[in-house]
């Protein structure tokens, strides 16, 4: 262990939080990580476990070589990244999706966090970041995620200037897998497609005909909705997780060919593909619960089990937890943060994770990791090396603060990771046999060479800033 200093002050254990405090830690840093939960709780958490999954239990595709979410994975593992360790112990059933038991991956994180001899936890809010810096923290990350408290909102605001940015973001309900028909519902993965453990029936699928689909549409349309604060009536919807009956004001066959398009699966009892399809996804390792994918939403709860058990196969469904909506906030971080992710108005203060910008739980820890690593090599006396932006982590970073569009700052708005963020590449355009490269092969092939180009750089980047850390 190296000697002693001054350690890094984390305000909050979500994803970002934990993941920052572990990777300064790692690097022999000196942490104090602070959680308000269980004392003051959110309107979106339940437990006051650290790294909480409160709207899915995905981590969307894993696969590295065709989308940006499974090159991020793959980044971040390379990088010893607590949550996919986490992940990995966690790790439930969903074709080549990353899913996990909430409870054991939170349990996982807050056990080896609270294990590391670098990390104090210390449960209470904290209001002002500059308070801890006074007290003799070498720097502070805040890492509170969408749904930060009022009183360091408006420490923020106070201090940049600028109001906090908003969205609301949906949560899916979850139902208990022994009140689902399974002699309707099967088991099957669009198109078989295997997962890591080689289970290709990772997902419920409760089949619908045209006339039971029309009839859903009409209740999900007039069912009463949760009606807003006069303060939030503004505030847009994230397009990534739209509620489902917004989905379905946008047009009679949004989610047929959405959240319920039946591609890739065909109902054992007709041998066909129905008309739509809701699928279930397996949300805990007992297999006991599952959750309704892409039927995030904002019905009121009544309306919700009404609904909801007029998809076949789920007449009698027992809801563990119906779905919600809660108000995200963001900064305008191209305006306000520097490339290190620190607040240019007050030095020695970083945010991370969702209040960034970025959406999803991997993305939101993939900030957490580099505000983490740009801490460390600050008080290490190196230089705080960005990844390059033709990484996934890099390529989110630019995407927060503005390093690679310019002037896009008053239009800044959350954002997943995805290939359009990274610089352009000159892919294949003919396979080994000299053969033209059509629609989806030229599209595999141009990602394929996103994401090999990527994870080249990540080492030279990783390998670049060791050396630069030791000398």
């Amino acid at each position: 262990m190296s000697e002693r200093s001054s350690p890094v002050h984390v305000i909050g254990a979500g994803l970002a939080g934990s993941e920052a405090a572990w990777a300064l830690a790692q690097a022999g840093v000196d942490v104090v990580l602070h959680e308000m939960r269980p004392a003051r709780m959110t309107e979106a958490h339940k437990t006051g476990g650290f790294a909480e999954l409160v709207c899915s239990n995905s981590f969307r595709s894993d696969d590295w070589a065709a989308n940006a979410v499974g090159l991020l994975h793959e980044e971040l593992r390379r990088l010893d990244a607590l949550i996919m360790r986490a992940a990995a112990v966690a790790q439930v059933p969903a074709g080549s999706a990353l899913a996990v038991d909430r409870d054991v991956f939170s349990d996982t994180v807050t056990a080896a966090l609270e294990a590391h001899p670098r990390i104090r936890v210390e449960r209470g809010e904290v209001a002002d970041p500059e308070a801890l810096l006074r007290a003799g923290a070498a720097s502070v990350i805040a890492a509170t995620g969408p749904l930060t408290s009022p009183a360091l909102a408006s420490w923020i605001t106070a201090r940049t200037g600028e109001e906090s940015l908003a969205f609301f973001d949906a949560i899916a309900p979850i139902v208990h897998a022994d009140s689902i028909d399974t002699s309707i519902a099967w088991k099957q993965s669009r198109y078989d497609k295997e997962g890591p453990g080689g289970d290709a029936a990772a997902y419920l699928n409760c089949p619908l005909d045209k006339a039971q689909y029309e009839a859903f549409l009409a209740a999900l349309k007039a069912a009463p909705k949760t009606e807003f604060k006069d303060w939030e009536k503004d505030t847009p919807y994230f397009e990534g997780c739209l509620p489902i009956e917004v989905m379905a004001e946008r047009g009679d066959d949004t989610l047929r060919f959405g959240p319920m398009k039946p591609v890739g699966l065909r109902d054992p009892r007709t041998g066909k593909r129905p008309y739509a399809v809701v699928q279930l996804r397996q949300d805990n390792k007992l297999a006991t619960l599952f959750n309704l994918v892409g039927f995030q939403t904002k019905l009121k709860h009544g309306a919700q089990t009404d609904v909801f058990r007029m998809i076949p196969g789920l007449e009698n469904a027992v809801f563990a937890r119906l779905g919600g909506i809660h108000r995200n906030t963001f900064l305008n971080a191209p305006r306000v943060l520097d490339e290190t992710l620190q607040l240019k108005c007050a030095p020695g203060v970083r945010f991370a994770g969702q209040v960034t910008g970025v959406e999803g739980y991997v993305e939101s820890a993939a900030i957490g990791l580099l505000a983490g690593r740009f801490a460390a090599e600050e008080i290490k006396g190196a230089a705080c090396t960005p990844p390059p932006p033709t990484t996934a982590l890099g390529a989110l970073l630019n995407h927060i603060t503005g390093g690679h569009v310019q002037g896009h700052a008053g239009a800044f708005q959350p954002m997943n990771v995805n290939f359009g963020l990274f610089p352009p590449i000159d892919a294949p355009t003919h396979d080994g046999d000299g053969k033209r490269l059509k629609g989806d092969q030229r599209s595999r092939a141009r990602k394929r060479a996103l994401a090999d180009r990527a994870l080249g750089d990540l080492h030279d980047w990783m390998h670049g800033a060791l050396r630069t850390a030791a000398e």
